[in-house]
């Protein structure tokens, strides 16, 4: 096991990147190798430091990644760029870490292709607290049963892109699981008019996106007599950057393959 590892950060600029780069500081065996950003990125050849309020780090935000830059990389961007960084990492047998959402079907087929030979982390939310949530409201569904019906509430911040959230997604996958349901068939993204009464089956997804809301999540199981509900909410993005820091650590340890923070938690059945 590696005494001390370095992280290659990309979208070492972005909110969730800056935030990655602070706590590397305040953690023990890992650092920060490279500071990466789109090729285009204005900040190009700046001091990441100086750029995110940590004072000069010798450490100069680049528009591509260098293999000899660390033994893994932690990637919150796009979808696009996460598949590049994604064939990188097999080209150069290096470990990754992925928190980003808004994948297509397609491109998730491809994550798990290149994850065959690929030590790979792949979350939507990669906060302990969150994980635990996930575990838990599988519980829920499978003792409440057909009976309560299922709402997932989401809100985030104004600038998001993708809706609804990775996280609600995967909220609603393990509970439709839970249920032996397809969320395919049985999920409801909003409602709006004369839709009649709501099927026994059904999941629905209601999102609210405003103001700097850094992220929330509510379940609500609703039954006759009375309603069971559990939200996760987030204070800052450094929870989903410990998270992120943690699955660096674990995963440059194991074999290859795609894991999720279940799998770095030790919270899988």
């Amino acid at each position: 096991m590696k005494e001390s590892i370095r992280a290659i950060v990309v979208g070492a600029a972005g909110k969730m990147g800056s935030r990655i780069i602070h706590i590397l500081r305040e953690t023990p065996s890992i650092e920060l190798g490279q500071a990466v950003e789109r090729p285009d990125h204005p900040s190009l050849g700046m001091d990441i430091g100086e750029m995110i309020g940590l004072g000069r780090l010798g450490i100069l935000l680049e528009g591509k990644m260098r293999k000899e830059s660390g033994e893994v990389i932690i990637n919150f961007s796009t979808p696009t760029a996460s598949l590049e960084c994604l064939e990188f990492a097999r080209e150069h047998n290096l470990a990754i870490v992925i928190g980003t959402t808004g994948f297509n079907s397609g491109q998730l087929e491809r994550v798990k292709e290149l994850s065959k030979s690929v030590r790979c982390v792949l979350a939507p939310n990669m906060s302990v607290g969150m994980n635990v949530m996930f575990r838990t409201v599988q519980d829920m569904a499978r003792v409440l049963g057909p009976e309560y019906d299922v709402e997932i509430l989401e809100a985030h911040h104004r600038l998001k892109k993708d809706s609804p959230s990775g996280t609600a997604v995967k909220l609603g996958e393990l509970i439709a699981n839970a249920l032996g349901r397809n969320l395919d068939q049985v999920g409801v993204y909003g409602r709006k008019g004369i839709i009649g009464e709501r099927t026994r089956e059904e999941i629905g997804m209601q999102v609210i996106r405003a103001g700097d809301i850094i992220g929330e999540h509510t379940v609500l199981f609703g039954g006759i007599g009375e309603r069971l509900e559990i939200t996760h909410r987030a204070h800052s993005r450094d929870n989903f950057a410990r998270g992120a820091i943690k699955a660096a650590l674990w995963v440059v340890n194991q074999p290859n393959g795609l894991y999720d923070m279940q799998d770095v938690l030790g919270l899988k059945k």
